[in-house]
């Protein structure tokens, strides 16, 4: 029997409440203490397709999925066979024999069973609605891995109180028949796999990476949020809509990005920390109004959630494609700064970082993260570290003042600023803090300008930020031995997947390390050149087909990585085998 270790999923068209499904699933398991990881797939299509959830337990911390599936729940038989390789022998195969006809013999694998349970019937027994089909097979699931009802029955009450408690009722009594009806008709103990809540642990939410990012840019004291829909991006509009109210907010659904850019520019200016976000395809409209933030020196947040590309390309699945376009976007010469956040709890904390670089620095900033780490749910206790908020340079009204009497003009974009920094004030502050802005190079005043001697000072004075920063900015994190036969070099949502690679492979024997990096924009070069200089041998991974780090470290250290495991289907790496998880 193997403990508080599954890999459940749910499949079939779109329509039939996977996703629904497969977070309930999630979030039951999440209350009895249980780690979850949860991953969903579905096709660009505005109806149909094949649409899965998977979701893998364990007593332990868990941030990518494995191979091979204990448990598939099929909503259709398009599921049944469309992932029978995947499925690991003494697997379970949930499904309504009734309305699904399929016999072991046309299953063709002896080492999978094939559980019917009746949903249908059950439902049209209890005379509830067929949709809560779905909670007969999550009843039927929670008693083959005799988990306690209690914990489903508790997310079903919190999801779905607010539709009243007839609902509530309802689907209590499907998900319960479900439950009986696997405890009276299998040997549920039989099942290799069980569920135990874990006692004394800290209470954990379910959270994307998406909202992550959203709760972390109101934490940091974001007051001004503008997008334009688009997958994968699109659900930080969503949270951000939700609870705008209740944090003094204003966020816009603007018709296209080239307005979402300009309105959150426009809100920067104005004093306010302003965010927008987008995929691929919107940042590239956004690239005029990012390089107008860059010489105006105005404070913006842009987060990018990466999809599979070119053009429209794959547009829900996912992949890491996008590096070197954020690095190289934006025409002409101005400081970058780009942070990549591998993990919710990365996403949460990096947002402060990022509003706090923007403020500090006056400068545009992107947050890249992309469909893996955006669209799927992790569970995690609270989040409750302090919140430090750093505004940079603010001219008073009382300095102001001062200049005006010694017959000085307040400088915006002033030489002599510390870093490259000036101090800027609020539209409307003081009538005699006035200034210039516009697109074109500028004096210190404001005015435009295309003296060589400005044009130079003007341009190496935004420059030096970048090398402020450098000097202060976090280090990439190394995980596992400091001393390491194989160093694997890794970024944003491939942390999770090599982070256990490496902890597994350490439990066999071996010595591997991993360095991820959040932080590539300015490039910490020190800092990864001594971790890979230091290392036998040195493997990049990445979610795209042409090693765009391995090109970034190269460019910046002259380490030319010669091995890379890559991968640009929108498939997610698994950090190991299922052969080799099964036998653990």
């Amino acid at each position: 029997m193997v403990d508080n270790k599954v890999h459940w999923k749910v499949g079939g068209a779109a329509g039939q409440g996977v996703k629904s499904s497969g977070l309930i699933f999630a979030k039951a398991c999440t209350r009895g203490g249980l780690n979850i990881f949860g991953y969903t797939e579905y096709p660009s299509l505005i109806k149909g397709g094949h649409n899965v959830y998977q979701v893998r337990v364990e007593d332990e911390p868990v941030g990518s999925l494995i191979q091979q599936i204990n448990m598939l729940v099929a909503l259709d038989k398009d599921t049944v066979f469309i992932h029978k390789d995947e499925m690991a022998p003494g697997g379970v195969v949930i499904y309504d024999g009734e309305r699904i006809k399929i016999s072991q013999e046309e299953y063709g694998r002896d080492d999978v069973s094939l559980f019917s349970v009746p949903a249908l019937k059950i439902c049209k027994d209890l005379k509830v609605s067929e949709i809560m089909e779905n909670q007969v097979f999550l009843g039927a699931t929670f008693a083959l891995l005799t988990y306690d009802f209690s914990f489903l029955e508790g997310v079903i009450r919190s999801e779905f109180g607010g539709k009243g408690e007839k609902v509530v009722d309802e689907d209590l009594s499907a998900a319960r028949a479900g439950y009986d009806y696997a405890c009276q008709n299998y040997d549920c103990n039989a099942f290799p796999h069980n569920l135990n809540p874990i006692e004394d642990q800290p209470k954990k939410m379910v959270i994307t990476g998406n909202d992550a990012t959203a709760l972390g840019a109101v934490r940091a004291g974001c007051k001004f949020y503008a997008a334009y829909p688009m997958t994968p991006a699109t659900s930080i509009l969503h949270t951000l809509a939700a609870v705008q109210h209740d944090y003094g907010m204003v966020v816009k659904h603007a018709e296209d990005e080239i307005s979402v850019v300009n309105m959150t520019i426009g809100a920067g200016y104005a004093g306010v920390r302003a965010m927008c976000a987008t995929s691929g395809g919107g940042f590239a409209l956004m690239n005029e109004g990012y390089s107008l933030a860059g010489i105006t020196e105005t404070p913006l947040v842009i987060v990018e959630v990466m999809r599979g590309g070119p053009a429209t390309g794959i547009p829900t699945w996912t992949e890491q494609g996008d590096l070197k376009f954020v690095l190289n976007a934006g025409h002409g010469e101005f400081p970058r700064f780009v942070l990549t956040p591998g993990d919710p709890e990365e996403c949460y904390y990096l947002m402060e970082e990022a509003f706090n670089i923007a403020d500090e620095y006056q400068t545009p900033v992107i947050v890249l993260t992309d469909k893996h780490v955006g669209e799927s749910h992790w569970s995690y206790p609270f989040f409750d570290k302090p919140v430090e908020v750093r505004r940079g340079p603010w001219a008073s009204n009382e300095e102001i003042q001062a200049a005006q009497a010694n017959g000085e003009r307040y400088k915006r974009y002033s030489f002599d600023a510390p870093n490259g920094v000036s101090k800027r004030v609020v539209p409307g502050q003081h009538k005699n803090g006035i200034f210039i802005v516009n697109s074109d190079e500028h004096d210190e005043y404001g005015y435009s300008s295309e003296e060589i001697e400005n044009r130079v000072r003007m341009s190496g004075k935004r420059m030096q930020k970048a090398d402020a920063y450098k000097a202060v900015m976090p280090q990439p994190n190394l995980y596992g031995p400091q001393d390491a036969d194989l160093t694997i070099t890794c970024w944003g949502s491939s942390k999770p997947m090599v982070v256990e690679a490496v902890k597994w492979l350490n439990d066999e024997g071996y010595k591997v390390n991993a360095l991820h990096l959040t932080h590539v924009a300015p490039f910490p070069c020190k800092r990864v050149k001594e971790v890979i200089t230091a290392a036998k041998h040195v493997l990049n991974v990445e979610h795209n087909a042409t090693a765009q780090m391995a090109s970034v470290i190269r460019e910046h250290t002259g380490f030319k990585i010669t091995e890379n495991l890559l991968r640009n289907d929108g498939r997610i790496i698994f950090p190991g085998t299922g052969s080799w998880y099964a036998c653990r």
